[in-house]
Order: structure tokens, then C-alpha cells, then sequence
């Protein structure tokens, strides 16, 4: 055989097996669709495909339970003692009606005593108007005859709105008539002060400044 015989069929054999191979690889990656990139001449270059990526899954979104601290307007804030309880209610607000026959009760019978004593004082008014032994209404109880020294006739004397005293009593008030707060003379009708000795024959309550509560 001739030297250029020989040549050409090693050639024929080489491009035989090439093709072979390249068979193999296009059947094997038949599966996968290529993509394609696009080249300048409108040619067009089949890319290897690119590796497929796990779904991402986001967790469901929990519910975050804010700090009471943060919520300034709540109403069902609880204070850690009574006196943050009614520095909480602020400057005090316009009141009427038997709010105003409360607080009016609270600050000329306690003013200047400490808040539990006015709490005391403004419970008593409360428990006679749902006792049903008195009048069933707050302005009714106070303005009863022969109930409260402080009351005139159907009155009672003029209130300095500006005052620290009257702001503690409206809040006083408003803290009794929530029962926001468990008053030391709980359940208590009467009370008198501590200078006088009535005798009623009561069963006492609690002492608190300078008055003594019963029921």
C-alpha cells in the first residue's frame, strides 16, 4: 500500500471515531435544553445550560408582641404603685356631672392626704350609690342632706382647677370610678374623722390618715 493510501485511510478512521464521540455527547445532553446567546451578526452560539437552583422557601411571618412600654395610649396600662398610676392621667381634664360631684367629694374631704386615703374616700362615695341604701346616682350621695359638712345646699364651693390638688382628686376619680386600683377600705360605707367618736357601732374597715372607714 502507498505511503498516501496509508495517509488516508488513518484520516478516514480518525473522523470516523470523531464523530462517533460527538454522537455520544449530543445524546447525553438531549435532555437539557441549552440556552442561547445571542453574538453581533444575528449569529447565535448554544451556551452550556445553566445549574438549576433550589426553590427558595420563606418562613411565614411571625407575630412580634410589642412592649407595653411602647404603647403610650393604652388604656389598660398598669402602673407599679398609685402614685405613677395618677402621674399617668397628666394635667387634669374637664369634668361634670357626677365626675364632677366625685372629684369635688374627693378633694374637699381629703385634699392634702395621701392618695390611698383619697382613693378611700372616693370608693365610699361609689359603694353607697350601688348599695342601694342611698342615692343611686354619685352627685345624689354627695349632695344628700346631712351626708358631707363641705356641701352647700345643692353646691359646693368654688374649685381651683389649676391647683395640684384638683388635678390628684380628677384622677383619683377616674382611677375609683375604673377600679383601676384595690383601695385599703374596699366594701367601706362610712367613714368619719379620726378626731371625732361617733359611736355607730360599725365594723372598721381600715384607718388611713386622718380618717377611719367602715362598713
Amino acid at each position: 500500500m502507498s505511503f498516501r493510501l496509508k495517509a488516508a485511510t488513518a484520516a478516514a478512521f480518525a473522523l470516523t471515531a470523531t464523530v462517533a464521540v460527538t454522537a455520544a455527547d449530543m445524546s447525553s445532553a438531549s435532555e437539557v435544553a441549552p440556552s442561547v446567546v445571542s453574538l453581533p451578526g444575528n449569529q447565535e452560539l448554544n451556551a452550556a445550560p445553566a445549574a438549576s437552583k433550589p426553590a427558595v422557601v420563606f418562613a411565614a411571618p411571625r407575630e412580634v408582641a410589642q412592649p407595653l412600654a411602647n404603647l403610650s395610649d393604652s388604656a389598660d396600662v398598669r402602673a407599679d404603685n398609685l402614685s405613677a398610676l395618677v402621674a399617668s392621667h397628666g394635667e387634669a381634664e374637664s369634668v361634670d356631672g357626677d365626675m364632677k360631684c366625685l372629684a369635688g367629694a374627693v378633694y374637699f374631704e381629703s385634699k392634702g392626704e395621701s392618695l390611698e386615703g383619697q382613693l378611700a374616700v372616693a370608693r365610699v362615695i361609689i359603694n353607697r350609690a350601688k348599695s342601694g341604701r342611698f342615692a343611686s346616682s354619685l352627685c345624689g350621695v354627695v349632695y344628700q342632706p346631712g351626708q358631707f359638712s363641705f356641701v352647700r345646699g345643692r353646691g359646693m364651693p368654688a374649685i381651683p382647677m389649676a391647683s395640684e390638688s384638683w388635678r390628684e382628686a380628677v384622677a383619683i376619680a377616674q382611677i375609683a370610678m375604673q377600679d383601676s386600683w384595690n383601695s385599703k377600705a374596699e366594701g367601706a360605707l362610712f367613714f368619719h374623722a379620726r378626731r371625732v367618736s361617733p359611736g355607730w357601732g360599725k365594723r372598721q374597715l381600715a384607718a388611713i390618715d386622718n380618717h377611719i372607714f367602715y362598713r
